[in-house]
């Protein structure tokens, strides 16, 4: 079995910071993409920030220059640095990562279970 564990959520005021931390544990054979997205009340599920399957990262136009993805291979881990936070920004962060298990010859895709961020004065 993968899980994926998510930690560092909490309420910040407006122009504060967080660092969100995701662990990938169980029958890991490899972690190909791993990273960040987020969903807000009434709202689509959306990037926040990713590591593709070649090692680059992408991230959402609205976090661009105030969010950094980073990565701990070893650890199968990936953190989110986030600065300059918005109300806006406050949604229910959510890890994504495709891992191919030991019993498994694919990847599948794998969810957390969801860390609340909240920006508010």
């Amino acid at each position: 079995q993968v899980q994926l564990v998510e930690s560092g959520g909490g309420l910040v005021q407006p122009g504060g910071s967080l660092r969100l931390s995701c662990a990938a544990s169980g029958t890991i054979r490899v972690v190909s993409a791993m990273g960040w997205y987020r969903q807000a009340p009434g709202k689509e599920r959306e990037l926040v920030a990713t590591f593709t399957a070649d090692g680059s990262t992408r991230y959402g136009d609205s976090v661009k220059g105030r969010f950094t993805i980073s990565r701990d291979n070893a650890k199968n881990t990936v953190y989110l640095q986030m600065n300059s936070l918005r109300p806006e920004d406050t949604a229910v962060y959510y890890c994504n990562a495709y891992i191919k298990a030991y019993s498994s010859s694919y990847y599948s895709a794998y969810w957390g279970q969801g860390t609340q961020v909240t920006v508010s004065s």
